[in-house]
């Protein structure tokens, strides 16, 4: 249930009808807009108290969310969600940002001369799994927390915010306390611990879509994150696994006006893992911001066939330069702003 104030209500106003909704047992949501103030009510038989609501005077109107994502809904927000990530970064806004870096921290000199590449071409944020879920147990894991000090490290050097993922509910302290964002990857997406875990620091979240998750599913895990209190969430189209076999996964552009439809949340791809071919990632990088990205992810790497991890799909330097300059031309053909 959500209940709207009137144009021009006061702090004690918001604070009357959140006290009210914790007397009733339930946690309050605010969300401030341009005019409006709404407050959420989320839980279950919320509506049966609608009236008591009602009769308040500041209260402009109350309504019940028809979706089961109550928090990531539009009908909860209508403004799109600007999520912070540092002074100079903004997910959501008319500036579309590029997160890039190696797919695994490998070391800690090859993490901060891929951090000066990856910064010098206009990427905004800097990208490194310390900890790497893979499909056999003898692929390279990750470096774990010494990982985590190499990006961060690197993160410092360049003056870049960092991303890496959290693949249990201990490593979320860890990877807050080292990088700007917490990346909840594909394999994780319904791991509802760790989502409710990602909900209860402050750090932002990086939410990527599971290949073989619907749009409804994404936005349901988005809602654990939301319901533990941090609205700071990010999801992320990375393709999904169809019939078809001649690429990686298939990259659903179509999620893309789907999701900012029926939520508020920012919304950015990941080319390097929705196709899989280095040669097809810029093509695709390309697609993603003509179909209103607020973000992507490119993997890059100064020597592909060396990475520990995805070398077949990590763009080298100058083939990162040239892609950043072309989607610079598609940002502004679309009526947004890529590279400074």
């Amino acid at each position: 249930m959500i209940i709207t104030l009137k144009k021009g209500s006061k702090q004690k106003d918001i604070k009357a009808i959140t006290d009210k909704i914790k007397v009733f047992g339930y946690k309050p949501h605010i969300s401030k807009g341009k005019d409006f103030t709404v407050i959420g009510m989320i839980g279950e038989y919320a509506e049966k108290y609608k009236e008591a609501f009602e009769v308040i005077d500041t209260v402009e109107h109350v309504s019940e969310i028809q979706k089961p994502y109550k928090l990531a809904s539009r009908e909860f927000k209508k403004e799109n969600t600007m999520v912070r990530i540092s002074r100079d970064v903004e997910i959501g806004g008319k500036r579309i940002h590029v997160i890039a870096g190696p797919c695994a921290i490998e070391g800690k000199e090859l993490m901060i001369n891929t951090a000066k590449i990856v910064k010098s071409a206009g990427s905004t944020i800097l990208r490194g799994g310390a900890y790497k879920p893979r499909s056999s147990p003898y692929a390279f894991q990750g470096l774990g927390e010494k990982g985590l000090e190499y990006i961060k490290n690197a993160g410092v050097k360049v003056h870049m915010p960092t991303i890496s993922e959290a693949m249990t509910v201990e490593q979320v302290g860890l990877v807050s306390k080292y990088c700007n964002i917490v990346q909840i990857g594909a394999r994780n997406v319904q791991n509802y611990d760790l989502l409710k875990a990602a909900g209860k620091q402050k750090k932002p979240v990086l939410l990527k879509r599971g290949m073989a998750t619907t749009i409804k599913e994404l936005l349901l895990s988005a809602e654990y994150i939301l319901s533990q209190g941090n609205y700071n969430v990010i999801l992320c189209e990375r393709g999904i696994r169809t019939f078809e076999t001649a690429t990686r996964f298939t990259m659903d552009l179509n999620a893309v006006p789907v999701l900012k439809k029926l939520s508020h949340l920012p919304v950015v791809l990941d080319p390097s893992h929705g196709i899989g071919i280095r040669e097809h990632v810029g093509t695709m990088a390309k697609a993603c911001i003509a179909a209103g990205a607020d973000g992507i992810i490119i993997e890059v790497h100064p020597q592909p066939e060396l990475a520990l991890s995805d070398g077949p799909q990590s763009l080298l330097p100058d083939q990162f330069k040239n892609l950043m300059k072309e989607l610079d031309l598609v940002a502004k053909a679309v009526g947004r702003e890529l590279l400074y």
